[in-house]
């Protein structure tokens, strides 16, 4: 009925690479590896930190930063052309300690103490791993 010519892996093909049936597979695979890695990577840090013994310390606030971390979307509808793009974004704080011994360390708020405390103040910080989850300011 109809001849197609000769399938992938007859010969007279030509090349012998076909990019369809070689390559794209790859890539998808290596893109599912790294996307299920970055999910991964994410959960075990995110266990580590909340089992984490919890240390109180006595630390002066050095430094806040926010950071925002933003996820677009394109969506197409093919009837009529028309796209429109979805965004979602996330802030993410951090407070920078400074602890007796003159080191310093930046720990996630995951409480919201961000609007609560200032630089320069001091007083007993509450960490778990990366995370700050308390901080009670001295008096004086």
């Amino acid at each position: 009925m109809f001849d197609f010519g000769p399938g992938p892996s007859m010969p007279g093909r030509g090349g012998g690479f076909d990019f369809m049936f070689t390559a794209v597979p790859i890539i998808i695979i290596i893109g599912f590896i790294i996307v299920f890695g970055a999910i991964l990577y994410s959960a075990v840090n995110h266990f580590r930190n909340a089992r984490a013994p919890q240390e109180n310390t006595y630390a002066r606030v050095v430094t806040k930063r926010m950071e925002v971390k933003s996820h677009n979307t394109h969506q197409h509808h093919h009837e009529n052309q028309i796209g429109h793009t979805t965004s979602s974004s996330r802030t993410y704080y951090y407070i920078t300690l400074e602890f007796d011994n003159g080191t310093r360390k930046e720990y996630l708020d995951v409480k919201g103490l961000y609007g609560l405390v200032v630089e320069g103040d001091a007083g007993y910080a509450a960490i778990k791993g990366d995370w700050i989850v308390a901080f009670e300011r001295s008096a004086g």
